[in-house]
């Protein structure tokens, strides 16, 4: 009866080799791997067909899915290659980690704080470095600065598996020489692996493989007694967990996504599990026909330049074959002419990589899970892990269920879609979506399979649940989204809430808000067949408490509270032009003519009810220039009349600048300003102006010089100024002096 013990690092192609190599020549029994015991009942999955990595072990508690950890696999994983060489020869394969049914339990009660000058042990900080980073210990020790290429060069490129683990084996029992765990955690989870090692050879194995993280593996060689062993695991809490596989991707196996175990380039590890043989040679064709698919030179030239390059710097620094630096050195040298920009996207596309794992479709999930993957397959819309655009219209069927699967999903808290950018397009009938389907999204869904056992029941339970405790600002956006998301059930619940809500508010804007989204079924009915007749109702009662308590609500408001009122007018503006009902139209009209007409309103308010009203023509010429000489006048407060400016000049330029009146009240305001009101007011007028196009600010200032320039020859006129009659002889004196002001040669 024998014992051997394989310290790994969790992910390497060279590391899983050697691993495949040692366990054939052993031929073992049974194989045990570090890993969740709370998953052998999913382990024989990992024997399917339609099971491809990169995948997860996802363990959560089954009260607090929330409370969950993974366990990626990739097809270079020791551990991947431990577990199929078994399933391969139908031997014990079996897991030997502390269960996470004794890890995923509640967080405790924070405990009081320690008498006053007591300082909690530290940890030595040596040991904190050796145990953190054991590899990074011997990369150290081997004279290497960078623990990714002291082991890529010892194992990695290793074609020789013999001696390997032995070296591994006494290189971290020096390292553990002398320091003992303080963390009870790896304590409990170390003596549970030698209580399963016991268990094996009770059992009768005769050569028992134990696959194990390398810093593990001299404790799991001879070590403390069973008795002690079982103190220490004696009496651990437990919780109930259920277990299950999900797709993975190579994003989340790299280390700067947070994962402790990841590598760094796990697309290049993947190269090298898969084509073992000339995968320098072969990893440079690849980039070279990224390159091409991104517009960019690499003809077959320059790839073998490349190589030549790859293998020179190689021999070089006295290694066997190119690694991934010479490649990447060679690579930018070559083939990217010393651009260090197309280095990017290999790195992302190529040395990371966007792969996402599958997994069989009998493999344990919860319902919601099951009706999601039903939707993606018949709406094919395959899950990636790839960012990617999607542009829907509408008036498809088809695009039409996608757009309302994405929308109940963002109800349930699950973001595999943002919306994209808005323009373009085909108007109210297309929407954009950025895709991106993330790992941990699987256990959004465990949680929000509380709500219900499919996508839409789930996301009508979910609104309603929310409704419930939600405001009345917050039940407008629920609306909204509901809306979007064709939820007939869930949007009569939000409505009662919502009258509801309104009847008993007072604040005004508020119900302008809530306004907005009852105003867009009517342009979303035709397309989503919202039921628009039940809301009408309801949005004629807002509508007339908008109309009656408006202009009461926007006194007495500062900056802060003036800038939302005036977002609100525009939202409630916009609702009315969509309803386009004569009635409602002439009721708003009145009301914006009450704000302009009311001083003590803020000046921003004023300013933009005065452009609604423009831009209806509600308001002429003479009137508006008449607005401007008050809102601009001299016994104007200057920061109220730049706040009216702003609000007025919001949206379009060439709506204003045929209105004469405006312009000259404006330059006139600023003319008069004092030196020191002018200083204060500049960076208001600038925000002001600050949306405009450099083409309209040009038009703008011609307008105002062309006014200002027939104003004064008017005024000459009216005075009887010749202004013809000048003498060119004393005119001219005057050019030298001009020229050197101006910069310019004057005739």
């Amino acid at each position: 009866m024998s014992v051997h013990v394989f310290g790994i690092r969790h992910h390497g192609p060279g590391s899983a080799r050697s691993v495949r190599q040692a366990l054939e020549e052993l031929a073992p029994d049974v194989v045990l791997v570090e890993g969740p015991p709370d998953a052998q009942a999913v382990l024989p999955l990992l024997a399917h067909v339609d099971m491809k990595p990169p995948v997860a072990l996802l363990i959560y508690a089954s009260d607090a899915p929330s409370r969950a950890v993974f366990y990626p696999f990739a097809m270079f994983s020791p551990e991947w290659q431990a577990l199929g060489y078994a399933l391969e020869r139908e031997i014990p394969a079996r897991f030997m980690d502390l269960p996470q049914a004794h890890q995923l339990l509640p967080e405790p009660a924070p405990a009081g704080e320690k008498p006053e000058g007591e300082e909690p042990e530290a940890k030595p900080e040596a040991e904190d470095e050796v145990s953190d980073d054991p590899l990074g210990a011997l990369a150290q020790a081997a004279g290497y600065t960078d623990r990714e290429l002291w082991w890529e060069h010892q194992v990695e490129q290793r074609r020789d598996a013999r001696g390997l683990f032995e070296a591994i084996l006494d290189g971290m029992t020096e390292l553990r020489r002398g320091r003992e765990h303080k963390d009870e955690r790896e304590v409990r989870r170390e003596a549970f692996m030698r209580r399963t090692i016991r268990a094996a050879e009770k059992e009768g194995f005769a050569r028992i493989a134990v696959v194990c993280g390398a810093w593990h593996a001299p404790a799991l060689v001879g070590g403390l007694t069973a008795k002690a062993d079982d103190a220490v695991l004696k009496g651990l809490p437990k919780a109930k967990v259920e277990a299950t596989w999900i797709p993975w991707t190579y994003s989340r196996l790299a280390y700067r996504s947070g994962y402790g175990a990841g590598v760094g380039s796990p697309g290049w590890y993947a190269h090298l599990w898969e084509s073992p043989d000339r995968a320098p040679l072969r990893w440079l064709a690849r980039i070279a026909h990224l390159l091409r698919e991104t517009g960019l030179d690499a003809s077959s030239a320059s790839v073998i330049e490349t190589v030549r390059l790859a293998d020179a710097l190689a021999a070089m620094r006295g290694l066997a074959m190119p690694g991934l630096a010479e490649l990447s050195d060679a690579t930018q040298t070559v083939l990217c002419a010393g651009d260090a920009t197309p280095i990017a996207v290999i790195r992302t596309k190529l040395e990371i990589g966007h792969d996402l794992g599958e997994v069989p479709e009998d493999t344990p999930a919860v319902p919601l899970q099951r009706d999601l993957a039903a939707l993606q397959k018949r709406l094919r819309l395959k899950p990636t892990a790839e960012i990617k655009p999607l542009e829907l219209d509408l008036r498809s069927e088809n695009d039409r269920a996608r757009s309302r699967l994405l929308h109940r999903l963002a109800l349930l808290r699950v973001p595999w879609g943002k919306p994209g950018p808005a323009g373009g397009g085909k108007g109210t009938f297309h929407e954009r979506w950025v895709l991106e389907w993330r790992p941990e999204m699987a256990v959004a869904l465990v949680e929000a399979s509380i709500f219900g056992n499919s996508v839409e029941s789930a996301s009508t339970a979910r609104v309603v649940g929310d409704a419930r405790e939600a405001d009345l600002g917050a039940l407008t956006a629920l609306l909204d989204a509901a809306i979007l998301a064709e939820l007939p059930e869930a949007i009569d619940r939000v409505l009662a809430r919502v009258q509801e809500k309104s009847a008993l508010s007072a604040d005004v804007r508020l119900l302008m808000n809530a306004l907005v989204p009852l105003a867009r079924t009517t342009r979303y009915g035709s397309v989503r067949e919202t039921r628009a007749e039940h809301l009408v109702g309801i949005l004629d009662g807002l509508f007339e408490r908008i109309v009656v308590g408006l202009v009461a609500a926007c006194a007495s408001l500062d900056d802060a509270a003036a800038a939302q009122m005036a977002r609100a007018i525009a939202a409630v503006h916009e609702s009315v032009t969509l309803l386009d009902r004569a009635a409602q139209r002439e009721e708003w009209t009145a009301v914006l003519v009450a704000l302009v007409e009311r001083e003590s309103i803020h000046g921003l308010v004023r300013g933009a009810a005065c452009r609604l009203l423009v831009e209806q023509r509600a308001l002429g010429s003479e009137q508006l220039e008449r607005h401007a000489r008050l809102a601009l006048s001299t016994a104007a407060p200057p920061a109220q009349a730049a706040a009216w400016v702003e609000g007025l000049l919001r949206g379009s330029a060439l709506l204003l600048l045929h209105h004469d009146g405006v312009w000259s009240a404006l330059d006139h305001w600023l003319a008069s300003l004092s030196d020191e009101a002018f200083v204060e007011m500049l960076p208001l007028v600038r925000r002001a102006f600050a949306d405009f196009s450099g083409a309209e600010r040009r038009q703008m200032g011609d307008k105002v010089k062309a006014l200002r320039g027939a104003a004064g020859a008017g005024a000459a006129a009216r005075s009887g100024d010749p202004v013809d009659d000048l003498d060119p002889a004393r005119a001219a004196l005057v050019n030298p002096v001009l020229s050197a002001i101006l910069g310019v040669e004057l005739p």
